[in-house]
């Protein structure tokens, strides 16, 4: 985990709570029945755990990438990336 991540928001502990915790905050806004300070407190959460989810997959990128230069692996094919199973 970065530092600056560590530093934005401490409670936030790894990408998969923050992705489990994302979604249901997600839930809770588009049920739509609490006030609009709950709402928008919940928002704000939600955009600091993005954020954080953003930034941790950007640093797994920037891993990735310097591993296939260093092992010279080539990318996935981009339908693999996409899920794109039609051509199968």
């Amino acid at each position: 985990m970065t530092d600056a991540a560590n530093r934005a928001d401490p409670s936030i502990k790894d990408f998969e709570a923050a992705i489990a915790e994302l979604e249901s905050v997600v839930r809770k806004l588009e049920e739509g029945d609490l006030a609009l300070e709950q709402s928008l407190a919940l928002y704000e959460r939600g955009v600091r755990l993005s954020r954080f989810c953003h930034a941790r997959l950007e640093e797994a990128e920037r891993r990735i990438e310097i591993l296939s230069e260093r092992g010279d692996l080539r990318p996935a094919p981009a339908t693999l990336a996409t899920g794109d199973d039609r051509d199968r």
